[in-house]
């Protein structure tokens, strides 16, 4: 199956559409478009994240490229497998994922970073097309809670039933789906979340997927 990825010009949400063409005059060099997935369609692992960084994927167009839970996340996918190279917080660094795919589950920047209800629900299909484009896909992890329950209703599932915490595991409709606090300077400057506590959640994604290898 082909993703189809919202066109550069989405229509969809109407305050997103207003906010990205602010940002297309005040920053013509930027992305500023709905950001795409990012990694191989073939992985196991998909990563699910909130929405792209103003001056993060929004400014790269790459997932979590440009700001600090880019830093926490390549480089805990490194120290997994999930990714080689060498990350620089630009699309043309030359990191690759391996067995792994990133999407948000809104593609497009929303204002302080809080997308609305109307504009999570609108953007929930291309997150189902993207699972749906994922022949191998076991394993999910969310990042934050807004990604958790848009991943469980997206899997069909009520969010009363597979509630999210970090450490949290779920199983759903023949998927796995695991939970982390989000990887953003506010969790982790507050304590939220820590490096190791990250490096946790991880460990039992990959000591998942080599279970299921073996």
């Amino acid at each position: 199956m082909l993703l189809q990825e919202p066109g550069r010009e989405c229509p969809l949400c109407p305050r997103l559409v207003a906010f990205r063409t602010q940002w297309r005059a005040a920053e013509p060099t930027w992305f500023n478009a709905p950001v795409p997935g990012f990694g191989p369609q073939d992985a196991r692992l998909l990563i699910v994240g909130l929405a792209p960084g103003l001056r993060g994927a929004n400014r790269t167009g790459r997932p979590f490229t440009g700001d600090y839970a880019g830093d926490l996340l390549y480089d805990t996918l490194i120290r997994f497998g999930f990714a080689s190279g060498t990350y620089r917080a630009d699309p043309n660094d030359g990191l690759t994922l391996h067995d792994a795919h990133i999407v948000n589950a809104v593609r497009c920047v929303p204002p302080e970073n809080k997308p609305t209800t109307d504009e999570i629900r609108t953007c929930r299909p291309f997150l189902i097309e993207a699972m749906a484009a994922m022949p191998r896909l076991t394993a999910i992890l969310a990042l934050g809670k807004i990604a958790h329950d848009s991943t469980v209703v997206s899997l069909g599932e009520r969010m009363s039933r597979a509630k999210f915490g970090h450490g949290s595991r779920h199983e759903i409709g023949g998927y796995t789906l695991f939970g982390s606090y989000h990887c953003s300077r506010y969790n982790t400057n507050t304590g939220v979340l820590t490096p190791e506590m990250f490096r946790a959640v991880f460990s039992d994604v990959r000591a998942f997927l080599d279970k299921g290898a073996s």
